[in-house]
């Protein structure tokens, strides 16, 4: 099996709390950071969606914090799909230090919203697998 994809992201000084530690709002962010990049590598960009009429949605979120991170300091964002049946499937989340000490697991929910009918379509890796340049890389 392959390796999940990632991004590399450099904690700033600005994201960080009282403490020196990440802000646990921003663990959010590179989440959507590398999940849109996942997006794009595979031909999804925002444009190819909404010209479709569609667009993915968070329905539910999970973080489970490991280990601090400071500001200066190097990590690994990964994302992988994981497609079932149905109108959702699982994003699947881990960032990473430099010394591969897991900082934290980020599991999610989503689906494929309907912008005009504002519902979920019931099969969004049908969806993706059509629209997609590298389907592969959603794991389709």
């Amino acid at each position: 099996m392959s390796e999940p994809f990632s991004v590399r992201v450099t904690v700033r000084g600005y994201e960080t709390d009282v403490q020196g530690h990440l802000n646990q709002a921003v663990y959010l962010n590179y989440a959507e950071h590398a999940r849109w990049e996942l997006l794009h590598r595979a031909g999804l960009t925002q444009a190819v969606l909404a010209a479709r009429g569609v667009g993915p949605v968070v329905l539910e979120t999970t973080i489970r914090y490991a280990r601090e991170l400071l500001a200066g300091e190097e990590v690994e964002v990964t994302c992988a799909f994981s497609w079932g049946t149905g109108k959702t499937f699982r994003v699947e989340q881990v960032i990473t230090k430099a010394d591969g000490t897991v900082s934290a697991e980020i599991t999610g929910v989503a689906g494929v919203l309907d912008l005009g009918r504002r519902k979920l379509l019931p099969s969004p890796q049908d969806v993706f697998g059509e629209l997609a340049g590298k389907p592969e890389l959603l794991g389709l």
